[in-house]
Formats: structure tokens, sequence, C-alpha cells
């Protein structure tokens, strides 16, 4: 395998549309919800503001929440009229890190980070620092966490890229690119990692509705790097899996269960069983932070249902018949035993998960290079 050297000075290096980014010390993000008609990067200043932008899909995906998660507690602090360092203040950070965590309940990067930010202010605070130089190290914390996350993303790119054979057709679902993921992505990170290697490779997408997250955005992505891609109907999976012979399906996750069992974007679970069927590599690649160690399976998962309207209407346009019962559930689990690997920083987690699981997370332990 060819990989590329992965150093702070190259971070950026082909990491794609990037969902945030910094400038003059202002904190932009990119408008997911528009793309791909319209690339727009707005400045985001308050709390309220990040929150809605979580809530509305314009930042969206596990990593690349996380990173919102940062920005939130951040800004939480740039809101603190008083400036006074005291118990307050301590209460104050624990209600926006609760609020930030309540916006998108299934993925745990949110409040994984929101947990790691909330204590580098709260060690900042002992350290005697006040007001004035806890905000600017807390814009300092939320860069750091940003390279931080891409150079992880590129570790885990150029270890799934392994599995790809030059030929090879893949599917994915949803959308776990840069935009999803602070830069260079996950799932299609390993993609795109293949393509820069040369393997002659070709994408199929699934639209992934019902906001067409994989018709707008991973479609998008895949155009820019000029890698060959075929974007299809959901439940055209089955079909194209028998007639196109897929050689390998890939996706991201929102959270990973301690025995594997991850939940992803609705129909996820679908194409496992499929793959399953067919006999071919079901694959989930992921930052090694998505894994929640506290829960034993994908029961424990809470599943976010969203509003109804995203399926009444596309575009505003009306395109369902609503005085049924419309549910709307934004993510399913899929079993580990549908899971070939887990594609994490640390290497490909084969099963049985939970002890393999158990022994990279020692590993992130005592790896002080990408410690938050």
């Amino acid at each position: 395998m060819t990989t590329q050297p992965m150093t702070i000075n190259d971070i950026t290096a082909n990491a794609g549309i990037l969902p945030l980014i910094f400038k003059d010390n202002k904190i932009y993000i990119i408008d997911q919800s528009i793309l791909p008609y319209e690339e727009h990067y707005y400045e985001v200043n308050s709390l309220e503001q990040l929150i809605s932008s979580i809530k509305t899909l314009k930042i969206r995906g596990a990593p690349a929440i996380g990173l919102a998660a940062a920005v939130g507690m951040y800004l939480a602090i740039t809101e603190y009229t008083s400036q006074s360092i005291d118990n307050g203040f301590i209460e104050y950070l624990n209600k926006a890190k609760i609020k930030l965590n309540e916006s998108r309940p299934t993925a745990v990067n949110l409040s994984f980070i929101s947990e790691k930010m909330n204590n580098f202010i709260l060690a900042q605070i002992k350290m005697g620092y006040d007001f004035r130089k806890i905000l600017d190290l807390g814009l300092d914390k939320i860069k750091q966490i940003y390279n931080t996350n891409i150079l992880i993303n590129k570790k885990i790119s150029y270890v799934g890229e392994s599995i790809i054979k030059s030929g090879y057709k893949i599917m994915t679902h949803c959308n776990a690119g840069p935009l999803a993921t602070g830069g260079w992505g996950t799932a299609l990170g390993v993609i795109r990692a293949a393509h820069f290697n040369n393997k002659n490779i070709e994408v199929f997408v699934n639209e992934t509705r019902p906001l067409n997250q994989g018709a707008r955005l991973t479609t998008y992505e895949l155009f820019k790097d000029k890698i060959k891609a075929t974007l299809s109907l959901d439940s055209a999976s089955g079909y194209l899996i028998k007639q196109q012979k897929i050689n390998l399906i890939i996706i991201g996750a929102d959270r990973i269960a301690i025995n594997g069992d991850t939940a992803n974007k609705i129909g996820s679970y679908n194409l496992a069983i499929l793959a399953k069927y067919h006999n071919i590599p079901f694959y989930v690649a992921s930052p090694f932070s998505t894994i929640d160690i506290s829960i034993t399976n994908g029961h424990q998962i809470p599943i976010e249902y969203r509003h109804t309207d995203e399926i009444i209407y596309c575009h505003k346009s009306k395109i369902a018949f609503d005085r049924v019962t419309i549910i709307n559930p934004s993510f399913d689990v899929t079993p580990n035993e549908l899971i070939t690997g887990i594609i994490t920083e640390y290497g490909i987690i084969y099963p049985p998960y939970n002890s393999q699981i158990l022994q990279k997370y020692q590993l992130s332990l005592e790896d002080k290079i990408y410690a938050y």
C-alpha cells in the first residue's frame, strides 16, 4: 500500500470541501442544506445560532457535529456577560454543554467533544487564567481539535484503503465525506485514498432519502475529486448489487456500541442485510471516538426521529399524502454480525468486537498525538 505522509504541515492537503473554516479568528460554516446548488459560508457568533445550524442540518455528519460542539462551547464563553471566573461560570458552561448534546442525540461525537472542551476550559480555570486568556485558549483549542480531526480522518482513510483493489465497484450510503467529517472523510475518505493511490474504482451512491445527502453531497464531493460515480435510488440497491457485481459496501457511523452494533443513516441496516445475502464485505469507517464504550449493544443507542415534513415535502413541494401516520426515523442500527470490520485510526477492528475494541481503547488512552 502506498501512503501519503501525514504531518501537521500538510493537514489540509486534499482535505476536500471543509464544513468549517477559520478566518481572522472568526468561525464560518458552509450551509450544507443548500449544497450543491450554492457554496455559502456564513459566520456563526452565538451558541443559539450554532445549535440551530445543527438542528437544521446546515452542519451535519457525526465528526463534523463534534467540531461544532467545540465551537459551541467556545461561543458560550463569548456570551458570558459577567466575565467572572466563579461557580456561576462553571454552572453556565455545564448548561451550554447539555443544550448542545440535546441538539442531535444519536451522534456520540457531539457529547464526546463537548465534554472534552468543557474539561479543557475547567483545566484553564484551575490554572488561574482570567476570562480573556481562557477565551484565547479556547479558540486555539478549537483549531487544535480541527487539525487533529483531519489527521485522524487521513489515518482512517489510508488504513481502509488497503481493503480496496483496483477495479472495485463500491457502494456507499448517505454522506461520510469531508463535509460530514470535518475534512478528508471516513467512509468516503477510504474511497478517496484509493483514488489518490491510482486505483481504478467506481462508486455507486444511494440517494439517501428523505434529505438526499447521497444525491446532493456525496456525488458532489466525488465529482470534485474526479472519481467515477453512479447515483441511484435507495430501493435499487439490491438489484444493482446483483447486476453490477458490487465488490464492497462501506458506510460511516454516528455511534458504535462496544459489541460493534452500529447506528448510521436510515437504510444502512438494509444494505448490511443485502451484503450478507450476496456474500460481499460490509465495512464501517469511523474515528474511534464514535465508539461509545459506555453502552454494551445497539439497543441502547438513542435513535432520533425527525420532523415528518422531511418526508411530506421536497424543496417546499408537497410530494406525499399526509393524512396518514408518518414516521421518520433518521437512523437505524446494524447488528455486529452483519459487519465485516470497523475501520478506525488504530487499524481495522474485526470480530470478536468486544475484546478488540477494548484493546484499541487502551491504545487511544496512551496515544498523545491524537489526544484532544
